[in-house]
């Protein structure tokens, strides 16, 4: 995570996100940077508008909160109980596999 925050950062200071800008503000931060994954973090958001990226990613749960809020949408508790059946789900699975350890 701290490689997609030192992008964050250099977006936000307008300055450019390059291989040497991202190893510095790591090494700011205290952070060893492992090179293969700095030049890969800056290869793929060389094709990424993050200005829209972090748009979309902030405002889509703030549309979603008031229709939630309000009770207006039918939607929301199927989507709701939906995510708490796979929540159960999940929880299981992992027993499962440490009972078969056992015998």
């Amino acid at each position: 995570m701290e490689y997609v925050y030192a992008a964050m950062m250099l977006h936000s200071a307008e300055k450019d996100i390059d291989e040497k800008a991202v190893g510095a503000v790591l090494k700011a931060a205290g952070v060893k940077a492992d090179d293969a994954r700095v030049k890969a973090l800056v290869a793929s958001l060389a094709s990424v508008d993050i200005g829209e990226a972090m748009s979309q990613a902030i405002a889509a749960p703030a549309a979603s909160a008031p229709a939630a809020a309000a009770g207006g949408s039918s939607d929301a508790p199927a989507a709701e109980e939906a995510a708490a059946e796979e929540e159960e789900e999940d929880d299981g699975a992992g027993f499962e596999g440490l009972g078969s350890l056992f015998g």
